[in-house]
């Protein structure tokens, strides 16, 4: 019973852990309203903004930023492609940054062919430098692309013949691009003290997965301190302005399988503001992203800001293999990206799971047909653990007739200490440990939890079919509707009702066999605890409806091997044979008597505690 409890309180209490709570729900959807009307707002403050500006080139008015950059004011709106077999980007001459960004490869979940992490006004990066008497912001200024080949461009706003701001972009063989700012001729413009560059990036963080929740969920803005671990914004509240206090090496905007990634060679400076703010379901965005960060700015021109963009999928043996290639020469750590859990269980899935899944995945499987390889390993790995749970229950019930008649004459409430003292000193004369029957299956806890980080994590699964499901990374609905129910939501998960049943079948199964070793006044307490877990299953249901039918299947298929190997073990198993071998070793006991140890002298020596108080109680009331 300490074991199911356990496992029942680990269970509830992660999948609790990670779930959103109904008020920051509530939340969510009232900011998602407000942060509506503040884009709103911020589109016409950004045209009326422009206006301004364009107003005061014309009367060139003296230090303005405007002014200086009066030539690159006013151009024409032009795109220059940067393209591989990898990814596709969309640059756009006014700001001169990225304004589509195109993941090639993958579809999307209209089934399109390719994934579109950003487009248009959804996306957008600004730096921002102050001069003496005025402000450059790239935002503003039409840039003359030149350079141009498939992988690289320079981007050019000019101030006069000698002055320029020049954003040179390279894009490597596969989802790095490489890129530099520099100021040149321009050093007069700037205090001598000035080095450091504003930067201001933010982004609408498209919902790219079927299950919107789920999505989310998994989507988090997300940064590394320098020296240190990355850490992230709570995925399921709002978030303004966090102040990071720490400086950075990157900054990720994250979807559940992909992410844009900017990393900076200098690092960005401590203080960073970080925004996430979650958006409504059904408007097709999961949160709204900001980053406001500073970092190395060279006023002479003689040394470029360099930065890195990593835009591509969040595949953890793909983001080892981009670190090796950047040139930075940092340890970037960006496979931290895929969440493999607590240290513990990122442990098991670091250099066990990771492995194993590639080797698996290497022969060419259906995922499916990994995930249930996958759970055949782990059963042979638990199955020795599992064998001598199942034996140390076995003997338990083989001795349970010995024990009922040991221990008929404790049936007081006032003897229950007795009876239990009693019942341990017969176990440990027959050679049993209670404890060991619940102990080792605790064991595989930890790898049902690490499997819980691991699957949803895995893009590997992402658009994979198997038997009745479409995507092993979704939910797969037998039915659909148009409103949210409470606690169900707007389906119901095939995958999420077998896990169910079959936790309902191994529950009556596991019972069953406690039924059987119980003794006493333990039955009765069995009893009482019968519908906490029955009801577990019920609750796992609301939890897993929403999650992937890969997670949902790896449990079903976990679950029924295990049914499988109990029974198993219960047709093989001699209660005669087994009785004798246990009273064989009774009798050595008996012959060769030893002094009590463990819990049965923990318990005789609370027996005679309470006798010697209750002798002191009554020599008092004497």
């Amino acid at each position: 019973m300490i074991g199911f409890v356990l496992i029942a309180l680990l269970l509830i209490g992660f999948s609790y852990y990670n779930q959103p709570s109904q008020e920051e729900i509530e939340a969510a959807r009232k900011q998602d309203s407000i942060a509506t009307a503040l884009r709103n707002d911020a589109e016409k403050a950004q045209k009326a903004t422009e206006a301004a500006h364009k107003a005061k080139a014309l009367a060139a008015a003296q230090g303005d930023t405007t002014a200086l950059f009066y030539p690159a004011l006013n151009g024409e709106n032009r795109q220059v492609v940067l393209k591989n077999d990898k990814v596709e980007l969309t640059f756009d001459t006014k700001g001169g940054i990225i304004k589509k960004a195109k993941i090639l490869g993958f579809k999307d979940r209209n089934g399109h062919k390719d994934v579109t992490l950003f487009e248009g006004k959804d996306q957008n990066m600004n730096f921002m430098l102050a001069g003496k008497s005025m402000n450059i912001i790239t935002a503003d200024l039409f840039f003359t692309p030149s350079n141009i080949t498939d992988s690289t461009v320079t981007m050019t706003a000019a101030a006069n013949s000698e002055s320029a701001i020049v954003i040179n972009y390279t894009l490597g063989n596969d989802y790095l691009l490489h890129m530099s700012l520099q100021a040149q001729g321009m050093a007069g413009h700037f205090a001598p003290n000035y080095k450091e560059m504003d930067i201001e990036w933010n982004d609408l963080c498209r919902q790219q997965e079927k299950g919107f929740s789920f999505e989310n969920h998994h989507s988090s803005l997300t940064y590394k301190e320098k020296g240190s671990n990355t850490d992230y914004l709570n995925e399921s509240s709002e978030k303004v302005d966090e102040k990071i206090e720490k400086p950075l090496e990157w900054v990720a905007f994250k979807n559940q399988f992909f992410s844009a990634v900017l990393i900076s060679k200098s690092d960005f400076a401590a203080n960073a503001l970080m925004t996430s703010i979650p958006q409504e379901k059904g408007s097709g965005y999961l949160k709204q992203y900001n980053a406001k960060l500073k970092t190395f700015f060279d006023p002479t021109g003689v040394q470029p800001s360099e930065f890195e963009l990593y835009i591509g999928p969040n595949d953890f043996r793909l983001l080892q293999d981009i670190e090796k290639e950047s040139r930075f020469g940092k340890d970037l750590e960006l496979q931290q990206l895929v969440y493999l859990g607590w240290p513990l269980f990122r442990i098991i899935n670091r250099w066990f799971t990771l492995y194993v899944f590639d080797w698996l995945t290497g022969f060419g499987f259906n995922m499916g047909i990994v995930l249930i390889l996958i759970t055949l390993l782990l059963k042979a790995i638990t199955y020795p653990l599992v064998k001598k749970s199942y034996m140390s229950s076995a003997k338990m019930r083989v001795l349970k007739p010995k024990l009922d008649e040991a221990t008929k004459q404790y049936n007081k409430p006032e003897d229950q200490m007795k009876k239990q003292q009693e019942m341990m000193s017969l176990y440990a004369k027959y050679g049993v440990s209670p404890l060991s029957g619940c102990l080792p299956m605790l064991i595989q806890m930890p790898i049902w939890i690490a499997m819980f980080n691991f699957v949803p994590n895995a893009i590997q699964l992402r658009g994979q079919s198997f038997l009745w499901i479409d995507d092993l990374s979704t939910y797969d609905p037998i039915i659909e509707w148009n409103t949210d129910i409470w606690l169900i939501g707007d389906h119901l998960s095939l995958t999420c009702i077998l896990f169910c049943v079959a936790n309902v079948l191994y529950t009556v199964m596991s019972m069953r066999q406690q039924k059987d070793q119980m003794v006493g006044q333990q039955a009765e307490q069995m009893k009482m605890m019968q519908w906490m877990m029955y009801i577990m299953p019920v609750m796992f249901f609301f939890m897993f409806n929403d999650y992937s039918s890969g997670l949902n299947f790896y449990y079903f298929v976990s679950l029924f091997f295990s049914a499988a190997i109990m029974w198993a073990l219960r047709k093989t198993t001699n209660d005669a044979k087994l009785l004798q071998i246990l009273e064989a070793r009774y009798q050595e006991n008996k012959n060769n008597p030893k002094k009590t140890s463990g819990l049965a002298a923990r318990l005789e020596a609370m027996q005679k505690e309470a006798e010697a108080m209750k002798k002191q109680r009554d020599r008092l009331k004497k």
